[in-house]
């Protein structure tokens, strides 16, 4: 693999890494309300979650769908659905009082965290999409072995330091302290955005 092919990977990779998206949107409010560390088990959720769609890309599952495109149609509702789901939640329980000793609720355990973000990422198929042509466009026939690994560890190392990142800054005490004097506001926006995403996922 030629540097050039590396860093376009590399590029694309980002690109798709830091493109809002429900990852993004659920990394900052569980920052936001469990704090960083919670949010980096997420962020590992997340990262596990794209490893998933990126192998998924690279043993041709969007050959799959280009000859069943009935699947990635129940695929899309599954995840629409899940993503509406928790967008409704967050939309009812907006008012409910931001209250705990600390001024946040008690966080979630490590695994569910992380599983939240597993299945924050997998609710989105259009993924595998973006993947396979990121592979097709960067990745030659006869690539060995090491290096196609070796790009799967860059997809989960820069997934989860992505996230991370914003799961860090959103748990922050000065934006915390703004999250709580306008919680029912920004539930409300981070619900409507999560369910907005469900809709483009189906009608794309």
């Amino acid at each position: 693999m030629s540097l050039a092919a590396f860093l376009a990977f590399a590029g694309l990779v980002l690109f798709a890494v830091v493109s809002p998206g429900p990852a993004v949107l659920m990394s900052a409010r569980t920052g936001l309300t469990e704090g960083f560390r919670t949010g980096v088990m997420l962020a590992l959720g997340i990262a596990t979650g794209a490893v998933f769609w990126a192998l998924a890309a690279m043993f041709g599952l969007h050959l799959i769908f280009d000859a069943a495109p009935s699947l990635l149609w129940a695929l899309k509702i599954g995840g629409a659905a899940y993503l509406l789901w928790m967008g409704w939640h967050l939309w009812r329980d907006a008012k409910t009082p931001f209250v705990a000793e600390d001024a946040r609720p008690v966080p979630r355990s490590p695994f569910a965290a992380f599983r939240l973000g597993l299945w924050t990422n997998l609710s989105n198929p259009k993924a595998v999409v973006i993947y396979s042509s990121i592979f097709l466009g960067t990745i030659s026939p006869g690539t060995p072995t090491w290096i196609l690994a070796s790009l799967i560890a860059m997809i989960l190392v820069m997934e989860t330091a992505w996230n991370s990142l914003v799961a860090r800054i959103f748990s922050l005490d000065r934006t915390r302290a703004a999250y709580i004097s306008l919680k029912t506001v920004i539930d409300r926006c981070f619900g409507a955005a999560l369910a907005l995403l469900g809709v483009k996922i189906v009608a794309t």
